[in-house]
Formats: structure tokens, C-alpha cells, sequence
């Protein structure tokens, strides 16, 4: 199980909610921030960066970077969030 960074910058809002429900379909899933999540899952990161890009336009951003080696953080949104940190990066 690899544990990927997602990084996003949509100029459409009404994207983002299908957007945020396939970063849920996901193994695992943590919002980092606004625009950016953490996931698990089997697939490579071309793979995730396809599955999301069904809900990217084409003046859309979209960023997959292999995480898990090493981590640090300040502030996420819960402890429930920071746990989940810990144990997936």
C-alpha cells in the first residue's frame, strides 16, 4: 500500500464535491488542507492522477506525489486527522 500527496487548485467550484468523493473512494484518506489531501490505495500515482482527472477541467491543476518515507506537520485539522498521519506517512 503506497501513501500518496494530492494537490489540486480547481477554477470551478462545482467540480470540487465530486472531486472530494472520489478522494474518498480511496483505501485511506486524510484532507491535509483546502486544496490538498492524503490518500492510500494499491494504484501508481499515474493511475490516481487518472482517476481524479475525471473530475479536472482543463484549466484545472492537479498534483500525485509518492509519500511514506518520512513526514511533519503543525496544526491538522482533528487529532483524529493526526493520527491517521502518523500511522499512513
Amino acid at each position: 500500500m503506497d501513501s500518496y500527496i494530492v494537490v489540486f487548485e480547481i477554477k470551478e467550484s462545482s467540480r470540487l464535491p465530486a472531486l472530494k468523493e472520489t478522494l474518498k473512494s480511496f483505501t485511506g484518506y486524510c484532507p491535509l488542507t483546502t486544496h490538498s489531501w492524503a490518500i492510500t490505495t494499491e494504484l501508481k500515482a499515474k493511475e490516481v492522477r487518472d482517476q481524479l482527472s475525471q473530475n479536472i477541467g482543463p484549466g484545472d491543476q492537479l498534483f500525485v506525489f509518492r509519500s511514506g518515507t518520512e513526514g511533519a506537520w503543525r496544526n491538522p485539522y482533528s487529532e483524529k486527522h493526526n493520527e491517521w498521519l502518523k500511522k499512513n506517512l
